[in-house]
C-alpha cells in the first residue's frame, strides 16, 4: 500500500510532542494510519487530517452568571486587567508580548489548531446567514499571562435574554464538549430558570466525565476553612435539585490561595490526552457504525430509485412492442434464429448506456442528500466521496450496494486502529500509576508539556 500525503499538521504533532510526551506522538501516528485509511476510501483529501476533529491544546472555559464573579476571578487569577466583550465567546491564548491584542472571530474559524475551528459551517446549518457573523459572537485575546502558557481559556458570555439565540447555545454546547475543565461560577445557578435549563442540562449530561469545578465566588469577605465546608455543603445540596450530583465544590474567600484550582489547571496535559484518545477511537469506530452504514443506505436507495427509474422505461417499451405485435405481428421476429438474437443485443447495448445515465443522474441527487446528512451528522468525512468511489462500471450494473472498501481487510485494519487506541490509553494509565504512588488525587498529573 503506498502511503498518502501526510497532513502538515500531522507532521507538527509529532514533532511537536517527540521528546515531551510519548503517549501522543504516537497518537498523532495512530491519526495518520486513520487519515491513510479515509484517504484510500475517498473520505478523505490529501491535505486533511482527522487529527483536526479536536483541539491538541489543553482546553479551560468558565461559565457564570450576569455578576462579576468570573470576570473578577479571571483577572485576578490571570493577574491582567481584561476588557472583553461579555456578550462573546472568548479565547484567551498565551502571547509573550506585552501588549494584549483582541482578534476578530473569523481568526478562530479558520485556525485548525484552535477550538471553534470551521463553527461557522454548524452555525450556518442551525440560523441561516449567521455562519457569516462569526465577530459577532467570537473573539480571540491574546493574553501575557503565565497561568495559560500552553493552555486555552474560553471565557463564555454570560446568560442574557436578549442575547440568547440558537446560536448561542450552539456555541456553549460546543464549548463545553470539548473543555477539559469547566469552571462553574454558582452565580450561574441564579439566572432565570429558563435561560439556565440548556446549560444545567448539558452540565447534568457531562457530569460524569468530572471536569465540572463549581466555584462559589465569596472573595469580598475572609472564611474559616469550616465556614467554607458549610458552604460548599450547602451548595452542593442546592445542586442536587438541578439533577448535579458530581463535581468539586471550591469557595473562593479574601486573600485566600487558588490552590485547589491550580492543581486541577496543572493536572491538564493529563485530561487532554484522554480526551484526544476519545476522538481517537470514536472516529475509527465511526467508519463501521456512521459512515460505512450512511453510505450503504444512500447505495440502497440510489439503487431503488434507478431500478424503478428502468422498471418505467422498460415497462414503456414492451407497450410498444405489444402494440407493434397487435399492428403487425413482430414478435415472430424474436424467434428468428438470426433476427432474434441481433434484436437482443441491440436492445442490450442501448439499455446498458441508458442504465448508465439513469443511474448517474439518480446518484447526483443522492449525493446531494449525502451532503446535507454529513452537516447533519457534523462529520469532517467526505460521505459523498465514499459514494462516488462505489459507483463503478460493474457495481452500477449488478445488485451491489455494499460501499466500496467494506471489506474484511479493512475491518482488519480498523480492529487494529482501535486496539492501538486502546494500548496508548494503557499506556497513559501506566504512565500515571508509574509517577504517582503516594495517594494523590486521580485529577494529579504529570509534569506539563512546551506546546506550539
Amino acid at each position: 500500500m503506498a502511503d498518502k500525503t501526510v497532513s502538515k499538521h500531522l507532521i507538527n504533532l509529532e514533532k511537536q510532542f517527540a521528546a515531551t510526551d510519548p503517549v501522543l506522538q504516537k497518537a498523532a501516528k495512530v491519526f495518520q494510519e486513520l487519515d491513510q485509511l479515509e484517504q484510500e476510501l475517498g473520505l478523505l483529501d490529501n491535505d486533511e487530517t482527522t487529527a483536526r476533529k479536536t483541539s491538541w491544546w489543553p482546553i479551560i472555559s468558565t461559565l457564570g452568571g450576569y455578576s462579576p464573579a468570573k470576570s473578577e476571578f479571571l483577572n485576578r487569577y490571570l493577574g491582567v486587567d481584561l476588557h472583553t466583550a461579555r456578550h462573546k465567546f472568548t479565547v484567551l491564548q498565551y502571547t509573550p508580548q506585552t501588549n494584549t491584542v483582541t482578534l476578530p472571530g473569523t481568526a478562530l474559524d479558520a485556525d485548525h489548531r484552535l477550538p471553534f475551528y470551521q463553527i461557522g459551517r454548524d452555525i450556518e446549518l442551525i440560523a441561516s446567514g449567521e455562519g457569516n457573523r462569526l465577530n459577532t459572537y467570537l473573539e480571540l485575546v491574546t493574553v501575557n499571562s503565565a497561568p495559560i502558557k500552553n493552555k486555552l481559556v474560553i471565557d463564555t458570555p454570560v446568560l442574557n435574554r436578549s442575547t440568547e439565540n440558537q446560536v448561542t447555545s450552539l456555541l456553549r454546547q460546543h464549548v463545553l464538549d470539548i473543555s477539559d475543565l469547566v469552571l462553574v461560577f454558582t452565580d450561574l445557578f441564579e439566572a432565570d430558570n429558563e435561560l439556565v435549563s440548556d446549560v444545567v442540562s448539558s452540565i447534568v449530561a457531562q457530569q460524569d466525565s468530572n471536569k465540572f469545578v463549581f466555584v462559589i465566588d465569596h472573595s469580598e469577605i475572609t472564611l474559616e476553612a469550616h465556614k467554607s465546608l458549610e458552604i460548599a455543603a450547602a451548595w452542593q445540596r442546592r445542586l442536587t435539585e438541578f439533577g448535579i450530583h458530581t463535581g468539586q465544590f471550591i469557595v473562593l474567600s479574601y486573600g485566600s490561595s487558588p490552590a485547589a484550582i491550580d492543581q486541577r489547571v496543572n493536572n491538564l496535559n493529563n485530561d487532554r490526552s484522554y480526551r484526544i484518545l476519545g476522538t481517537l477511537e470514536k472516529s475509527i469506530r465511526n467508519i463501521d457504525d456512521v459512515i460505512f452504514q450512511e453510505v450503504e443506505e444512500a447505495l440502497v436507495l440510489w439503487k431503488e430509485r434507478s431500478n424503478a427509474v428502468m422498471l418505467v422505461i422498460m415497462g414503456f417499451i414492451i407497450m410498444l412492442v405489444l402494440f407493434a405485435e397487435v399492428a403487425g405481428g413482430v414478435l415472430d421476429l424474436l424467434f428468428d434464429p438470426i433476427i432474434g438474437p441481433v434484436v437482443i443485443l441491440v436492445s442490450i447495448v442501448i439499455l446498458t448506456p441508458l442504465h448508465l445515465i439513469v443511474s448517474r443522474f439518480n446518484a447526483k441527487l443522492v449525493i446531494n442528500q449525502l451532503i446535507k446528512r454529513q452537516k447533519q451528522l457534523n462529520l469532517s468525512e467526505d460521505l459523498a466521496g465514499l459514494f462516488a468511489k462505489s459507483l463503478s462500471f460493474w457495481r452500477i450494473l449488478l445488485p451491489i450496494t455494499t460501499p466500496v472498501g467494506k471489506n474484511k481487510k479493512n475491518r482488519k485494519r480498523i480492529n487494529a486502529l482501535i486496539e492501538q487506541t486502546k494500548d496508548l490509553i494503557q499506556a497513559l494509565n501506566d504512565q500515571f500509576s508509574h509517577q504517582y504512588q503516594d495517594f494523590r488525587t486521580p485529577f494529579d498529573t504529570f509534569p506539563g508539556n512546551d506546546e506550539f
